[in-house]
């Protein structure tokens, strides 16, 4: 066998070990891998039943004097819920995507509640910002 021959065997035997070491890093690219087990989900079942029986119960058994207390609760209990299910079901924390996701998630939270703050302050004042009705127009109304 030639030297030439030889290094490129030793060459190509190097390069199959780097490459094959190498692809399997590519794989994890720094970041710790999250690993979530069957009680992962076991316990994001339970959770999420757990959230959606305690609205249930709360509306049904009227514990509540008015509606409206009864409606902040049951969202609140529905935000809870939301925050469980992404967790337990679609990994979501500091960590997954390298914080992209999460960042995605506060992002859209933070457009949402603008959107829904600017339409209730807009439907609020609508009131006061509307012209008076005239005689004439409340004659010819039906």
């Amino acid at each position: 066998m030639s030297a030439h021959d030889h290094h490129g065997q030793h060459a190509a035997g190097a390069h199959g070990a780097h490459g094959h070491h190498h692809g399997h890093d590519d794989h994890h690219h720094g970041e710790e891998e999250l690993h979530f087990t069957a009680r992962d989900y076991h316990v994001g079942f339970v959770l999420s039943v757990i959230l959606t029986v305690i609205p249930f119960a709360l509306v049904m058994g009227k514990v509540f004097d008015t509606a409206a207390s009864a409606a902040l609760w049951v969202l609140g209990i529905g935000a809870v819920q939301m925050v469980v299910q992404m967790v337990y079901f679609l990994h979501m924390n500091r960590k997954s995507q390298g914080g992209w996701i999460m960042l995605a998630l506060i992002f859209t939270v933070i457009i949402l509640a603008i959107a829904i703050a600017g339409s209730l302050w807009v439907m609020f004042h609508l009131n006061e910002n509307l012209m008076p009705v005239s005689e004439h127009m409340l004659r010819i109304r039906p």
